[in-house]
């Protein structure tokens, strides 16, 4: 039996959930379709998610084909769930990024594609929705080359495209995809050259070895709803993209965990994706995260997807398992695995959550604690008053969280509005000291230095020693480092500090009367006085724009973009528009996205993604 492990992936609405479910149906997985508008498909099973009809945690479903079983990971399309996409990547063998014939290249599909593209990722392109009216080819394909990669290869056409009576054909010549090929295969150029036909053979050997070394993508056209273009994308799967045999069992388990769940009675459930090893029930494993041995555990129950007969899972199995309560998304059984690297930026907004009710705070928090172990990227932090910030990518996030909360852990919620999410880094070196005072009155029992040190961008956050370790007792430096890390969450301005270095430069007690409390009482005081000495800058997360208008709109524009404390860096004169690129605040994205239709008289198109920070260069509010 060989293995592959495939995400679904798509701007929203392109019909990825549409796809999944006419795949299952197709390979015998059910016998009748589901409908995303009804809320009866198959991978989309939470609550929420059939009554809103968008995907909104990855899910699993498995299909045969042949000696081929294949697990496929529908992903949410919304940029808002970002999230559920990162950490399915991790996990797949390949990808079938999926857009609409009638919408075609859509902004989020453009940064799911860069994202492939850079982790050379197997993909197929499967252009669904070629009955509907106002369906493109060719000039479809041409935007894809231009907007997505220029090694585009199509393999099938379209004839009566844009009517319910569309159907898909094998192209009449493989010489234009022998001709994209031939940019990587220097046997094909040189029959080119010479004047040869290559044949359909020697074109599909080339076009799965570039597939298979994300050179190349396979386009494929069809429909979701009518099943056109489904067996040829099958075949596809089967043949182009890299399958691997499953060993035999033997040696010790190791994978990451890409998502968590709760089920009704609230037990919790983990997806592992196996990289190496066998894994069983009832054996102790270790568990590791960010790289350390985090707790040891013995799994009470799993179930292989596509495999439910077997009790144990092997290389290549995605499995669900059950028993570890301490699970996270993220960390790693067996080892400390690969650390990896992000592959969408954080998020970009912030919010304020305070319970409808008072008294109930303490339960707000708590849920999104919880939430937080589902979905770590939503970064809860306590705020002045008590109150809990957590961190998103947009506002329909906003509202799924708000519905969790209420339909699963019975909270009702308020929300602040979105604010940007500005953190500070150190402007230099910052050193503080405090130590136990032998006379007078002592506050805190505990002689604590720190330095404060700039760190490389995206380090985050590191500590050090420059004391002995076996100069305080284990707790007490352990007090010091949680007390660190803690601190950090609000600096001089009231925003996180990062990319910082503390080192931990003089430590004192006096027994028996220090008690860790001290450490942790007097470590922030420390911590605060070295970052004040040092000083912070705040910096503003930014937004990589491209924005497509009539040429003569390019000065009113440019002069939105302008005040909005936009950069211009990139402009392109086309045939009747002008293409600007550049870089803007992440907070004004949506203010631009709102009032660009009435500079652009309706027809602007604006594409950006989140690409990085730059120092605040106006008044910026408080964190606090």
């Amino acid at each position: 039996m060989h293995i592959l492990n495939i995400g679904i992936l798509a701007h929203v609405d392109a019909g990825k959930t549409s796809l999944t479910e006419r795949l299952l149906f197709e390979t015998g997985v059910i016998d009748r379709l589901g409908s995303v508008d009804t809320g009866s498909t198959q991978t989309d099973t939470g609550e929420i998610e059939r009554r809103r009809g968008i995907t909104i945690r990855a899910a699993v479903a498995s299909f045969t084909l042949g000696d081929l079983r294949v697990n496929l990971v529908d992903t949410p399309g919304h940029a808002d769930f970002v999230a559920e996409v990162e950490r399915a990547l991790d996990v797949l063998d390949g990808a079938v990024l999926v857009l609409s014939a009638v919408e075609g290249v859509q902004p989020h599909t453009r940064v799911l594609m860069k994202t492939l593209r850079r982790l050379r990722l197997p993909t197929l392109i499967f252009v669904n929705k070629i009955d509907r009216a106002g369906a493109r080819e060719h000039e479809l394909l041409a935007e894809m080359r231009r907007r997505l990669s220029p090694s585009c290869v199509p393999i099938t056409t379209v004839e009566g495209i844009g009517g319910r009576a569309a159907v898909t054909r094998p192209l009449p010549s493989l010489r234009p995809a022998a001709e994209v090929l031939a940019e990587r295969d220097d046997d094909l150029l040189e029959l080119l050259v010479e004047g040869g036909e290559p044949g359909a053979g020697q074109v599909r050997a080339a076009l799965a070895r570039q597939c298979g070394a994300g050179e190349a993508y396979p386009v494929l056209f069809g429909s979701a709803i009518t099943g056109q273009g489904v067996p040829e994308l099958l075949d596809g799967i089967a043949e182009l993209l890299p399958a691997v045999p499953q060993p035999a069992e033997g040696g010790r388990p190791g994978g990451p965990v890409f998502a968590v769940e709760r089920g009704p009675s609230g037990e919790k459930a983990a997806y592992v994706r196996v990289r190496e090893g066998v894994l069983r029930t009832r054996e102790k494993i270790g568990f590791y995260r960010d790289g350390t041995h985090a707790y040891d555990g013995r799994l009470t129950a799993l179930a292989v997807a596509g495999a439910p007969q077997r009790r144990t899972a092997l290389a290549g199995d995605i499995v669900k398992v059950w028993g570890v309560p301490e699970l996270r998304v993220g960390d790693h059984l067996g080892g400390p695995g690969s650390s990896g690297r992000a592959h969408f930026t954080p998020p970009s907004l912030e919010t304020v959550v305070r319970a409808r009710v008072p008294g109930e705070e303490p339960r707000v928090h708590a849920a999104l604690l919880a939430l937080a172990e589902q979905d770590p990227l939503i970064g809860t932090r306590t705020v002045a008053g008590g109150e809990t910030s957590v961190l998103l990518y947009g506002e329909v996030q906003k509202e799924v969280i708000g519905e969790t909360l209420a339909r699963e852990y019975g909270v009702e919620a308020v929300f602040e509005p979105s604010r940007p999410v500005y953190f500070e880094r150190p402007a230099g070196t910052g050193v503080a000291l405090a130590e136990i005072q032998r006379r007078g009155p002592n506050e805190f029992m505990a002689t604590v230095g720190l330095r404060v040190d700039p760190a490389p961008r995206g380090s985050g956050v590191g500590y050090r020693l420059e004391v002995a370790l076996g100069s305080l007792p284990l707790a007490f430096h352990r007090a010091i480092e949680e007390s660190v890390r803690a601190a950090l969450h609000e600096g001089p301005h009231g925003w996180p500090v990062t990319d910082v270095t503390v080192t931990l430069t003089r430590t004192g007690y006096s027994a028996p009367e220090t008690v860790a409390a001290d450490f942790r009482g007097r470590t922030p005081i420390v911590l605060a006085r070295a970052l004040r000495r040092a000083g912070t800058i705040v910096h503003e997360p930014c937004h990589r724009f491209e924005v497509e208008v009539p040429l003569e709109t390019f000065g009113p524009v440019t002069a939105q973009l302008a005040a909005l404390g936009g950069e211009l860096r990139d402009t392109a004169r086309r045939a009747d528009t002008w293409v600007l690129g550049g870089e803007i605040p992440a907070a004004a994205v949506h203010v631009f996205e709102r009032r660009l239709p009435g500079l652009s008289h309706g027809e602007g198109v604006w594409w950006s993604e989140a690409s990085g920070d730059r120092p605040v260069r106006q008044g910026v509010a408080s964190g606090r």
